[in-house]
């Protein structure tokens, strides 16, 4: 009886891979060729086949290779796209805070010229061409309310910029998590089903020497 289960066993087994390995090359591969990383992992789960181990009960699922390996180079492409990204985004940030320094220390200076002259009572010239106190000082309220919008700007950039760094940081992270846990996850399953497959072999090979020891 233990032999036929083992057999039982063996066959459902073998019939099972040849029935994966036959779907391999005619299969659509669906949602590994679009979406986010966990639609992917979903429809890698659902189309897999399930199969259970007649003695134990066990229910498993069968991965194909192929999949298992587009899987991972999706995983890995949008790892590739998130740090480009992100320092992309770097880039921009650093650059934007130069110039957000450079505007502030020209308002800085614009604001020293301002106090200089408002001293002065009498003519004021303004690049070497002489002004009335209030069209100068319309012009000059003019260059820094230019400047003082230009500085807006600059700050709501640099703010969505940082807001885009954190959420890049953060998918790359759940990203990097996501493909080590399926990773350990993937790697448990193939070690177990090599168990198995050993447990199978060792007990036919005992079968065999058991049978040879009955016909002597």
């Amino acid at each position: 009886m233990k032999l036929s289960k083992i057999l039982i066993s063996f066959v459902f087994l073998l019939f099972t891979s040849i029935t994966v390995f036959s779907q391999n090359n005619n299969e659509n591969q669906g949602s590994l060729n679009s979406g986010t990383i966990e639609s992917q992992f979903d429809y890698l789960y659902k189309k897999s086949p399930k199969w259970t181990d007649p003695n134990s009960g066990q229910r498993y699922k069968t991965v194909k290779v192929n999949n298992l390996f587009k899987f991972k180079s999706n995983v890995v492409d949008s790892l590739k796209l998130g740090r480009k990204n992100l320092s992309e985004t770097q880039k921009t940030v650093d650059t934007q805070k130069s110039e957000i320094n450079a505007l502030k220390l020209e308002l800085g200076t614009t604001n020293e010229n301002l106090t200089s002259v408002t001293k002065e009572k009498d003519s004021i010239h303004f690049m070497g061409i002489p002004l009335s106190k209030a069209g100068y000082n319309t012009i000059l309220w003019s260059i820094i309310a230019a400047l003082g919008a230009l500085l807006a700007l600059f700050i709501i950039k640099f703010k969505r910029s940082n807001i885009i760094t954190v959420n890049a940081n953060k998918g790359r992270d759940g990203i990097e998590m996501e493909y080590e846990d399926y990773r350990q996850k993937a790697i448990e399953r193939e070690q177990k089903l090599r168990r198995e497959l050993q447990d199978e072999l060792n007990k036919q090979k005992y079968a065999k020497l058991e049978a040879n020891k009955k016909k002597r």
